[in-house]
């Protein structure tokens, strides 16, 4: 029990290493070396877990799912389109400081990387399929309760995780922060769901 206890806290250890790395240098200068610097154990360790660079950022990937899933599980609202607001609030955080900002546009740089690696490309189809499938099913809970429209619920998740997508691309890009319009309107046009305030 000891041993497993201590195999997840040098994991938690070094996957929050990976990100203060990552804030600080973006992935594409990103060594080794650098996240070992900002690991409290030795570069050894690191690679005792992980053999290469690839291998440490697929493990990143999907301890980011990981994070995602807790962070839903904290969404108690029972109403379908509260739950899907705050899932979109949650999802489409934008950076509001400088850290943040550099932790999405060095993610966007290692998605980036997707079309060269099977490896990345395999795991960020499991955390979108993940993301998908929650988005789903809270859009059929709420056609049950007649809330949105009745819709084909695959195409509109596609649209609306697009958009999102989109969303957090521009942020990381171009600094814009112009979201809640955006996603109010594909609300209104894809569930028929009009916000009453």
């Amino acid at each position: 029990m000891n041993q497993l206890t201590d195999a997840s806290d040098t994991r938690e250890s070094i996957m929050r290493a990976t990100y203060c790395a990552l804030c600080e240098h973006g992935y594409a200068d990103l060594t080794m070396q650098d996240i070992a610097a900002e690991f409290e154990k030795s570069k050894l360790l690191i690679h005792y877990h992980y053999e290469t660079k690839e291998d440490l950022f697929v493990a990143f990937l999907d301890y980011l799912l990981e994070n995602l899933r807790e962070h839903v599980e904290t969404i108690e609202n029972d109403d379908p389109a509260e739950r899907l607001r705050e899932l979109f609030d949650l999802f489409l955080s934008g950076p509001s400081d400088d850290e943040k900002r550099d932790f999405h546009v060095a993610l966007l740089e290692l998605r980036a990387q997707a079309p060269y690696s099977d490896d990345y490309r395999k795991q960020l189809r499991r955390n979108d399929r993940y993301l998908h499938d929650l988005v789903a099913d809270i859009v059929r809970d709420g056609v049950e309760a007649s809330q949105f429209d009745s819709t084909d619920s695959d195409e509109t998740v596609t649209v609306l995780l697009a958009t999102g997508d989109g969303v957090r691309i521009r942020r990381a890009t171009l600094g814009v922060n112009d979201a809640d319009g955006a996603i109010d309107d594909l609300f209104a046009r894809y569930l028929g769901w009009e916000e009453t305030a």
